[in-house]
């Protein structure tokens, strides 16, 4: 496969949006005092348009928790459907969207084409679901984003859960589900793995991931040598340098900084963005790690182990979608997660697909999805694919 076409297809892969991200204005700040308060409590919303079939749509600023349990300030977006709520709310989805970058700038709230990347989302507001779509922390508030650190995020997707519910035509419902692709697949397992916890008053119904990323471990020691790959262990390095005060230097060649810096404010936005990360990338190619596994190097080793999500407790329903020709997310990899969760009493409906790499794993699977969302907020009996 020529490098070019390879480098197309991992960043269309973890594409959040389509076209360049509008300048960030003011919304997305505030003064110190306004944290003060409880997680998922508004800060401020304004209307935005583009959603479809009459949907109203809030750009958001909501509180929620830190990694270091600390209140933080998170972005996002709420999607309504239009008409009066049923009693008791109306059902909630909460999407996780995948890689869009680790600075600010990069927020999905701010892209243009935000509606069109967010599989499934005529259908939800057809049935009458509200979708809530977070930023993570990092993104659009101040920075740095704690790039694929499952508890950021999982914190960031229930808040916005909370937010959502409270809108204008939402009716305070309770009950949610969290669907995501690559990153965002990764933030719904984890969202399965806390939202008990962190969120008694919300009940979870259901769990959906397209390609997550799961074992951190092997993601970062198999995709190494790609460009996509180089791309992604240059993000989680320079971000948890930042975020966790995991120096690069004990892994990086020092020649490499330029290249993993000026990557680090590059988003993954639109078709535009490929041609330029790859010349970014390019140095890296000669010069970039000092070891051939960082995954062997601590405190890179303890990090990624613990972001890598465990099993889900087995009353929550799982959909995994995986397809066969994925060089990102290897199908053997979710497999084995799958197996995991299996062993563990979950039911898992499990969705290979065929001739599907990684960038369409979330449209391959939105139908089925879909089907699978359906049910659980009928409260029929979930489909299990797992060998009992």
């Amino acid at each position: 496969m020529p490098a070019m076409f390879r480098f197309a297809l991992v960043i269309v892969c973890l594409l959040a949006a389509t076209a360049a991200a509008n300048a960030q204005t003011a919304f997305y700040r505030a003064p110190p005092s306004a944290v003060a308060g409880a997680p998922g409590t508004l800060i401020r919303q304004e209307a935005i348009d583009g959603a479809p079939l009459g949907a109203k749509t809030y750009r958001m600023l909501y509180r929620s928790t830190g990694i270091d349990n600390k209140p933080i300030l998170v972005s996002g977006i709420v999607i309504v459907p239009p008409g009066d709520p049923p009693p008791g709310g109306r059902p909630i989805v909460a999407w996780a969207h995948p890689t869009s970058g680790v600075v600010p700038r990069c927020a999905p709230s701010l892209a243009i084409f935000l509606f069109q990347q967010i599989q499934g989302l005529r259908s939800f507001v057809r049935n009458g679901y509200v979708v809530a779509a977070t930023d993570y922390p990092g993104l659009g508030t101040e920075g740095p984003h704690p790039y694929l650190v499952g508890v950021s995020e999982a914190r960031a997707v229930i808040d916005s859960v909370r937010v959502a519910a409270s809108l204008p035509g939402a009716g305070d419902g309770k009950k949610f589900l969290v669907w995501g692709h690559s990153q965002g697949g990764h933030a719904a397992l984890f969202t399965g793995i806390i939202a008990k916890a962190y969120a008694p008053e919300l009940e979870l119904l259901g769990v959906a991931a397209a390609a997550p990323a799961t074992d951190l471990v092997t993601l970062m020691n198999e995709d190494i040598d790609t460009v996509g790959g180089k791309n992604i262990t240059a993000m989680t390095l320079w971000s948890w340098q930042r975020v966790f005060n995991a120096n690069m230097d004990k892994v990086v060649d020092r020649r490499a900084l330029p290249a993993i810096n000026q990557l680090a404010k590059e988003c993954i936005e639109g078709p535009f963005d490929i041609r330029t990360r790859q010349r970014t990338e390019q140095p890296l190619e000669q010069y970039f790690l000092t070891t051939k596994h960082p995954s062997d190097v601590e405190p890179w080793h303890t990090l990624l182990a613990q972001n890598s999500p465990g099993t889900l407790s087995p009353e929550i329903p799982v959909f995994l979608a995986q397809g066969t020709d994925d060089v990102i997310i290897r199908p053997k990899v979710t497999q084995d997660y799958a197996a995991a969760l299996c062993a563990a009493g979950s039911k898992v409906r499990i969705l290979s697909m065929p001739n599907i790499g990684h960038g369409r794993a979330a449209q391959a699977s939105t139908e089925a999805m879909l089907d699978w969302t359906s049910g659980r907020f009928a409260g029929t009996a979930a489909p299990d694919d797992c060998s009992r």
